[in-house]
């Protein structure tokens, strides 16, 4: 009667384990989907920012059709639906520093940098970009969290069977990015 006592508090407990590995997993990767989901709002709301600074900037700088061309290209790869994080990333990447010779083409131009739209835009455009490395640092954090439960002992042995095979990606900057990152480029207009 004991032994059959004890390997029941012992299948209680296995049970108890795998329910709170599972249910740690779960929260952490649904964390990691809504960080996701915050990232995209951000993205999104740049996106939606970009044609109006492009037509205000086209009216003071014709002569750098190229350039907005080039904006306007990259806008549309990334409404375009990249799936992975690391397709956004590349692509995030490139739109930045499409957006860079934007800023240029503006800061060559004095009429532009006098401009209220302009003006109004790039304060829009400086919030929006700094929502988005608030999100892609707590993007991150989840992800970074996600994975080492996934991988620590005793939960990587249940992670596999419980359906949760691989690690999450991080959004992550390329070096440029990231050195523009940790010592911004001041443009002044």
């Amino acid at each position: 009667m004991s032994i059959l006592l004890i390997i029941a508090v012992v299948v209680v407990l296995l049970v108890i384990v795998g329910a709170g590995m599972y249910n740690s997993l779960v929260r952490l990767n649904v964390r990691a989907n809504e960080a996701w989901s915050d990232i995209t709002v951000q993205l999104k709301r740049r996106y939606d920012l970009i044609p109006n600074l492009i037509s205000t900037v086209k009216g003071y700088a014709k002569h750098e059709a190229d350039t907005l061309q080039n904006v306007v290209k990259e806008r549309a790869a990334m409404i375009g639906g990249n799936s992975s994080v690391k397709d956004v990333a590349q692509s995030e990447n490139m739109l930045a520093g499409a957006l860079k010779s934007v800023f240029a083409v503006a800061e060559s131009n004095p009429d532009l940098k006098a401009n209220q739209n302009f003006l109004q835009l790039q304060g829009e455009l400086v919030d929006t970009e700094d929502k988005i490395q608030a999100s892609r640092r707590f993007y991150n954090g989840v992800v970074r969290d996600f994975n080492t439960k996934r991988t620590v002992f005793p939960t990587n042995i249940f992670a596999g069977m419980l359906g949760f095979k691989q690690d999450k990606d991080f959004f992550e900057l390329d070096e440029a990015q990231s050195a523009t990152v940790q010592n911004p480029v001041e443009v002044k207009f």
